[in-house]
């Protein structure tokens, strides 16, 4: 069967930002100007097609990653509309996994900010190219110089400006195309087109300036551009065009566009920067896998020819037509109907219809080919992360990182009824969403969730409650402590049982080292000469790492911790498995009382962006939250405070902040790391609020 499309003709791109740049805005006129819908929907007012879920509508805010496809130009664009809210970073994570290319919004006058870093650093971590568009021109305060030097200064990437804004704030009425020397009237229009004009005479001398410096530096990572600069040749349009798609695929600058979204300005010239400089399938390296069956590093190059390889990574429970699982095919074909093989959890799968997704509609295909991405019905045992692929060549590609959530609260069902609903709600909801836990805990006898944040969280129960018709009782925020130790400890464990007949006997020595941060937890075998068998090591070390789970002297799990068994003792009649496991256990309980353990908090990184007039009371209000002010930023009227805050202390920032400067300043936060926090600190409030274990 043929392909609808060339491979070279296929765009997956991505558009991500910070919360309020206009990703969601910019999406809706892509899709407009495509041809994909007839309609521009409104992110105020709840008509967007790609923030379908009614609680992305009521918040106004994009909660999860909606995909969509459409055509301009001959090519075809594959768009995932990623969330800009710290809370909600896994689904940035698992969409650029998948994505060749990304669409990167910065708002004009607030530039690079806190969100725009991380997915930034998200990007960089899979090597996706990238174009930047700098958003909001019109607005009060717009400047794109400054926007292109935070991004040189704070995403360390070389920004490429290959348009210059014509007039700013209230007076932008379109841009100078540096590259082909000509400038493009916009007028903001629903169904105006870009019409050329001439650069004004009052631009030519910061026109060639700009154009001289983006050939300069084009210079300095291509050679064809460079031999030409050196000997002062006339460089053909088309040459600049090649060589500054070679330099943004690999990674080496970011061509930088500028307009304002909602005004329907710079729209379509960004779509002609996507096919122009962001990659195709065929443009990317092969994807690397291990060869299931040897072990192995293998390739699969982007080929219809190569055998059937994807990655599953998103899973959503669709109300009307199932369980939906997203795949992005690197390399072959599959057929609706065909039996695949996931090689992660071992089993045989049977793809169901195959669909073409557009935000919660869908179009069915009878097959996906190479560098599709697309949606199945069918898979019950394929998760986030899993690979599929053809039985006859097992594969394993890398799987998805996802961070640990950091909140928790108690949820408990308020009747008998509501207790199966719940439980079957929020196990479709992990299934959605990799940082989304359920825990139940036995002291207490509650169920916990966690989450990555006050507002995942509060979306989570709202969804519980009426998506899923689960009337519920919610606790009050916990925050997540850990435990760690930090010197190291020798103790041995000593389980003995004598009741008439057969008793118990389990005997280990350990040791406990702490390690760096973000360490985990090590095991290690260091039993010489047979003084255990192989089945009691291993019970051993499972009875710690329970131990290591359930929680160290304050009850928290332990984190950042290496644990050796290098000694123990057995009994040739009395000694089991079960016996070794809770030797395990005592040992690490008796060694971590002396391995002076200490408890780590989790620190969030928050920026503050305020009216100049209040940055006293905020500062104030920082410090008595034990805020560590990192910096502190000006730009005209406005500041920029970088600081560091416990995550406990930060409950109700939102409304304190909006009280302190009469609701003119914003704020974002994201996880940082965990730190050691003094006993004394942890007031009774805050440990009334913790989640043990």
């Amino acid at each position: 069967m043929p392909r609808s499309f060339p491979l070279e003709h296929i765009r997956n791109i991505g558009i991500i930002a910070h919360i309020d740049a206009g990703k969601t805005t910019i999406t809706e006129k892509v899709l407009y100007h495509t041809g994909r819908t007839y309609k521009i929907g409104q992110v105020d007012d709840g008509t967007t097609v790609m923030d379908w879920m009614e609680q992305e509508r009521q918040r106004g805010i994009t909660i999860t990653s909606a995909a969509t496809t459409c055509h301009w130009d001959d090519h075809r664009i594959n768009i995932i509309d990623t969330p800009g809210h710290v809370d909600f970073t896994a689904e940035v994570e698992r969409s650029l996994r998948v994505l060749d290319g990304g669409v990167v919004v910065f708002d004009a006058v607030a530039g690079v900010e806190a969100q725009s870093e991380t997915v930034w650093r998200q990007a960089d971590r899979y090597s996706v190219p990238r174009i930047c568009f700098i958003n909001k021109m019109d607005r009060i305060g717009a400047n794109f110089e400054r926007c292109l030097a935070m991004i040189e200064e704070r995403l360390h990437a070389k920004a490429l400006a290959v348009q210059l804004p014509l007039g700013k704030e209230d007076t932008f009425e379109g841009v100078i195309d540096l590259i082909e020397g000509k400038a493009w009237h916009l007028d903001g229009k629903t169904d105006s087109k870009p019409v050329e004009v001439a650069i004004p005479e009052s631009y030519n001398l910061k026109y060639e300036e700009y154009r001289r410096t983006l050939i300069e530096r084009l210079s300095e990572e291509d050679d064809d551009i460079m031999n030409a600069y050196l000997e002062n040749r006339s460089i053909p349009v088309s040459d600049i065009k090649a060589a500054l798609r070679r330099i943004t695929l690999a990674n080496k600058g970011i061509p930088v566009l500028c307009g304002t979204a909602l005004k329907n300005k710079g729209v379509e010239l960004l779509l002609n920067a996507v096919i122009d400089y962001l990659p195709s399938p065929a443009d990317m390296p092969p994807v690397k896998a291990i060869d299931s069956r040897k072990g192995t590093e293998t390739i699969r190059p982007a080929s219809d020819e190569a055998p059937f390889t994807a990655l599953a990574f998103k899973v959503v429970a669709d109300p009307f037509v199932g369980r939906l699982v997203y795949l992005r095919v690197y390399s072959g074909r599959v057929m609706a109907g065909a039996q695949i093989f996931n090689s992660t959890r071992d089993r045989k799968e049977r793809i169901g219809r195959l669909q073409l997704m557009h935000a919660n509609r869908y179009e069915d295909v009878e097959m996906a080919d190479t560098g599709s991405i697309i949606a199945t019905l069918s898979l019950k045992n394929t998760f986030t992360g899993d690979t599929l692929c053809d039985a006859s060549h097992p594969v394993m590609l890398e799987s998805i990182r996802f961070p640990e959530p950091v909140l928790s609260v108690a949820i408990e069902p308020k009747t008998r009824d509501d207790r199966d609903r719940l439980g079957e709600a929020m196990q479709r909801m992990v299934e959605e969403d990799p940082t989304f836990k359920v825990h139940f805990n036995e002291e207490t006898g509650q169920t916990v969730i966690s989450g990555m944040g006050e507002l995942h969280l509060e979306v989570i129960v709202n969804r519980l409650l009426s998506e899923y018709k689960a009337a519920a009782r919610v606790g009050k925020p916990r925050v997540a402590y850990k435990e760690t130790v930090t010197c190291p400890a020798e103790a041995e464990g000593k389980f003995i049982r004598q009741s008439g007949g057969r008793g118990q006997y389990g005997h280990v020595r350990i040791k406990i080292e702490p390690l760096e941060c973000g360490g985990g937890f090590q095991f290690v075998d260091k039993i010489k000469g047979g003084v255990l068998s192989k089945p009691f090591i291993l019970a051993a070390g499972a009875g710690i790492k329970e131990a290591v789970e359930t929680g160290g002297v304050a009850g928290y799990p332990v984190v950042d911790v290496k644990v050796t068994l290098y000694d123990g003792s057995y009994h040739d009649v009395d000694s089991s498995e079960l016996a070794f496991k809770m030797a395990g256990s005592m040992a690490f309980k008796n060694g971590i009382k002396k391995a002076k353990p200490v408890i780590l908090e989790p620190i969030m990184r928050l920026g503050v962006v305020t009216p100049g007039q209040f940055l006293g009371d905020i500062i104030g209000d920082l410090s008595s939250r034990r805020g560590h002010i990192e910096a502190i930023e000006t730009c005209g009227d406005t500041m920029t405070i970088r600081c560091l805050v416990p995550l406990s202390r930060t409950f109700g920032y939102a409304t304190s902040l909006r009280s302190l400067t009469q609701g003119r300043a914003t704020y974002s936060m994201e996880f940082f790391r965990y730190q050691e926090v003094s006993a004394e600190m942890i007031d009774s409030k805050e440990e009334g609020a913790a989640q043990k274990g």
